[in-house]
């Protein structure tokens, strides 16, 4: 008998149909089940929980997200145990079983000691509100010899002392030298930078923080700076004054061909203008953001 033999008996045949159908049906079983698993193709709109008690939400919602506390802020007027701020926002597209990153109203407030800040600088003076975990609301220019030296802090409309205590999270108001040359300052450019330090790269530039809109909805860690008014073009502003922000997401819009386009219209701009565009690019190569994905 030939080394082939088996190929003329028909139980061959039959056992290696039965192994074709049963490859093709566990294909398909494994395909079904990672659809189930994965969800393929069923996204939903994400509900807006602000405002909703936490407890009460995580509760209605346990079988359709996964929510993670990952905050608590103490803002005056908003219900203790209500959701305060929400990741992703409200209207996003995303797929049940997803982490849902939350800050919620503070049942008490947490509290901190307020700084000395006057006398130095604004760089310092912003550091040290953030080591106590305050917040800059608006810089105030007023005339004095120092440029950037903080001469007072406010705290809803009156003077604070240190070592004063303060709810965490709470909004001082500096009032800084304009110096003796009242020199403009030049509008940095935010463009391609996270929504998140935005606000802190004004300020630290003797800028403040104006009107936000954004254009699109999506989490707030993919939300980068898309113009600014006045922006970088504008040159130099006097200080304190007031910067509109629109933000767009990283995930719909090319941050990087956008700075490139911007670059090479803009003929009129200067070496240290391109520098500091190029310095942009670089940076939305190189950020690497730590968050999931929530799709």
């Amino acid at each position: 008998m030939g080394f082939l033999h088996f190929l003329k008996k028909k139980n061959f045949y039959i056992n290696l149909v039965i192994i074709l159908l049963l490859c093709v049906f566990l294909l398909w079983l494994t395909f079904r089940l990672l659809d189930k698993y994965t969800r393929h193709d069923k996204v939903y709109t994400m509900p807006d929980f602000v405002g909703q008690d936490y407890r009460q939400v995580k509760h209605d919602y346990a079988k359709d997200f996964h929510f993670i506390l990952i905050d608590s802020v103490y803002p005056k007027g908003q219900q203790p145990g209500s959701i305060y701020q929400q990741d992703p926002l409200p209207g996003s597209k995303i797929k049940k079983g997803r982490n849902v990153y939350t800050i919620i109203v503070a049942e008490t407030p947490e509290m901190t000691i307020m700084p000395n800040l006057k006398n130095i600088s604004l760089r310092e003076a912003i550091g040290r509100l953030e080591s106590c975990g305050l917040q800059v609301d608006y810089l105030e220019y007023v005339d004095y010899s120092y440029k950037n030296n903080v001469i007072g802090q406010y705290y809803q409309g009156s003077p604070i002392e240190k070592d004063t205590e303060l709810v965490k999270g709470s909004k001082i108001v500096l009032r800084v030298g304009i110096g003796q040359d009242k020199m403009n300052v030049k509008v940095p450019n935010l463009i391609g930078k996270p929504a998140a330090e935005a606000k802190r790269l004004l300020n630290l530039a003797g800028l403040n923080l104006g009107t936000e809109s954004y254009e699109d909805s999506d989490s707030i860690q993919y939300m980068r700076v898309r113009k600014m008014k006045p922006g970088p073009s504008s040159g130099s502003v006097k200080p304190g004054t007031y910067i509109d922000l629109t933000y767009h997401s990283s995930r719909t819009l090319d941050f990087k061909k956008e700075m490139q386009e911007l670059l090479h219209e803009d003929s009129l701009l200067n070496v240290p203008q391109r520098f500091e565009i190029d310095t942009v690019i670089e940076s939305i190569e190189t950020t690497d953001y730590e968050y999931e994905d929530v799709f």
